[in-house]
């Protein structure tokens, strides 16, 4: 699995987006910082849970100048039909069908042939600030991840269970 520092492997694959087929570049995308999410499949019963809730914190997500994007095996048609029984979706889903890309950020499952649960935050110049997968029995936590955004964002040495507003920084640590 890739690490904070790696710089993110590039891609260019189909996607679904507000119920049309198109394709999604990394290099295409113009926000400050990039959540990108593996997830397994479409239709099952974790997977929405996540998606929906990544939906529900757009607006938080990108009040950071962060663009959310999730990657899963499922072809882009497969996508278009779950965002729309989802109600809709107001961020891109990608198809790496045969996990090409989740192979290249080392979160795909040969076993299972389909990628981990797994968060990556990209920066400005697509290198990997953050890194984290979970068991996919096992569902990520929205809040976390933006609360992780933004803890990046802020550039102070910020503890567990930091929130924005906090300050509690010490001024001769470094770590």
């Amino acid at each position: 699995m890739l690490k904070p520092g790696d710089p993110a492997p590039p891609f260019d694959l189909p996607s679904a987006l507000d119920d049309q087929l198109s394709r999604l570049s990394l290099a295409s995308i113009r926000y400050e910082m990039v959540v990108l999410f593996f997830y397994p499949r479409d239709f099952s019963f974790i997977c929405p849970t996540e998606v929906i809730g990544f939906h529900k914190a757009r607006a938080a997500f990108q009040a950071e100048n962060t663009v959310i994007v999730g990657i899963s095996v499922d072809d882009a048609e497969t996508h278009r039909r779950w965002a729309r029984e989802l109600g809709g979706l107001g961020f891109p889903l990608l198809a790496d069908e045969g996990g090409k890309v989740a192979r290249a950020f080392g979160v795909f499952d040969d076993q299972e042939n389909v990628a981990l649960r797994a968060t990556f935050i990209l920066d400005a110049k697509r290198i990997i600030l953050y890194a984290v997968a979970s068991p996919v029995n096992v569902g990520r936590s929205v809040g976390e991840t933006l609360r992780v955004v933004q803890a990046l964002r802020s550039g102070k040495l910020c503890p567990a269970d930091w929130q924005p507003g906090t300050d509690i920084e010490p001024t001769d640590a470094k770590y």
